[in-house]
């Protein structure tokens, strides 16, 4: 298992659009995905889990990525947060 924190950017935080790409591009792997925001847990591949955690900017989430590509998946993520969701 793979764990990351990362700082939310995006403008709005991670309302409908960044949520959508997010959980697009976390549906292509493997492995599973678990979101930690406030105490509260989240899947990574689900856009109303996704958007009822209510990340706004400026919030650190954490990912626990678990699976055959978790490796590929986490890096994926850390790219996506980095370049502002930009695609």
């Amino acid at each position: 298992m793979i764990r990351i924190n990362v700082e939310v950017t995006v403008n709005g935080g991670l309302h409908a659009r960044p949520a959508s790409v997010l959980v697009h591009l976390l549906n292509q792997h493997q492995s599973s995905v678990k979101m930690i925001y406030n105490g509260k847990e989240a899947n990574g591949k689900s856009i109303l889990s996704v958007m009822a955690l209510g990340v706004k900017t400026g919030d650190e989430i954490t990912f626990e990525v678990d699976g055959s590509d978790e490796q590929e998946a986490a890096s994926c993520i850390q790219k996506l947060f980095e370049r502002d969701f930009s695609v």
